[in-house]
């Protein structure tokens, strides 16, 4: 890019992530006179984000591992697309952005990296064999890749700055908290709670460490006790993450009538605004969970997980209820509760709506992020 005006190049593996994740930062970042370019994979948004003024450039890099040979490609293509670009600031997106386009940084000097681990995820937060032996490799790279004078960090809640400091990975100083993506209060507002049976919902990718299975199990006991509400799924099976439910599970159990599966949604402001509990038992190595702080926003009661992330967004007692992990009978009782309790929902959904508007706006979290570009370029 040869324009006077800053410039960011954002590189995460595919483009929905990006339009759920950063397209409302990425408008603010060019009204402040950056240009944007993306790179990704791209499965349907490149039209509509080239109109937004983003520049799309396709990349090969995939969540999953393809080949030996298709790894080193990436690293190449990456490497190769920062050397003709040049842009001020160079944005990776979650872990495996983080590590291969930090490779691919490796020795070209100006250039200025920001490595946003969106929470530490399978890798860090599985104890199955395949994540500990990939520990192994990760462990020793990201304290390479992160010593790098010139090579910044992001982290989502203080567990996850914690566990890089005690593993020894990042540059003193240059490791800095934001708390989530952000979101836009617009969009996501608090209004009313629609009349009739009350709706459970709990949306996000349906992996087994986001507690599906647990929130299932709820269902099936205040079905089993006679509380009568809907408990729905929103979202969809992923298929490059190892810990994703099957079609078949969620089918399952729509066809037994414990939950109602609806797929992916790209409406939730009114997928929110249709829901009178927000449930989100998480045990995954995630950041800030982007549904907890639409949830909030959107002036709804939370149950969730005494979790890293959900505790970020999550009072005890004042915007939603916290309980154990693994826990579908403590689970059940928080939901049936705030069920029963009309009065406190609405208090705690105002609670987290003033929340959400002076803590998580992306607003706020782009102006934490425009500081740390000043930072990286001085």
């Amino acid at each position: 890019m040869t324009s006077v005006s800053p410039s960011v190049l954002f590189v995460v593996t595919e483009d929905w992530y990006f339009v759920s994740h950063r397209l409302a930062m990425a408008r603010i970042l060019q009204r402040a006179g950056w240009h944007v370019a993306l790179a990704a994979r791209f499965s349907g948004h490149e039209t509509a984000l080239e109109a937004e003024g983003i520049r799309c450039i396709p990349i090969r890099l995939r969540r999953t591992r393809v080949s030996m040979l298709g790894e080193v490609h990436a690293i190449r293509e990456l490497r190769a697309l920062y050397r003709r670009e040049r842009p001020t600031i160079v944005h990776h997106v979650a872990l495996k952005p983080v590590i291969f386009g930090g490779l691919a940084a490796l020795g070209l000097k100006g250039l200025a990296v920001v490595n946003a681990v969106a929470g530490l995820g399978f890798l860090f937060s599985s104890s199955s064999s395949r994540a500990r032996i990939g520990r192994l490799f990760a462990v020793p790279l990201l304290r390479r890749l992160f010593s790098r004078e010139n090579a910044w960090s992001i982290v989502q809640h203080p567990e996850d700055e914690q566990e890089l400091r005690r593993r020894g990975i990042g540059r003193p100083g240059h490791v800095v908290l934001i708390r989530g993506a952000g979101v836009d209060t617009s969009a996501f507002r608090a209004r009313p709670e629609v009349p009739g049976v009350p709706v459970v919902l709990f949306a996000g990718r349906m992996l087994k460490d986001k507690g599906v299975a647990d929130f299932v199990d709820a269902a099936r006991l205040l079905q089993a006790q006679g509380i009568v509400t809907r408990f729905e799924l929103v979202g969809a099976p992923d298929s490059e993450n190892p810990g994703s439910h099957s079609i078949a599970d969620l089918e399952g159990w729509h066809r037994e009538g414990i939950i109602t599966w609806r797929g992916h949604s790209t409406a939730m402001p009114e997928v929110l605004a249709a829901a009178h509990v927000v449930c989100l038992p998480t045990t995954y190595g995630e950041g800030v969970p982007k549904i907890l702080i639409e949830a909030a926003a959107s002036g709804r009661a939370i149950v969730a997980t005494d979790w890293p992330g959900c505790r970020e967004v999550v009072r005890d007692g004042v915007n939603g209820l916290l309980v154990p992990p693994r826990d579908p009978v403590a689970l059940a009782s928080a939901i049936a509760r705030l069920i029963a309790d009309p009065a406190l929902r609405a208090r705690m959904g105002a609670a987290g709506s003033c929340l959400a508007a002076e803590e998580f706006s992306v607003e706020a979290v782009t102006a934490a992020t425009l500081a740390l570009y000043q930072q990286a370029q001085a």
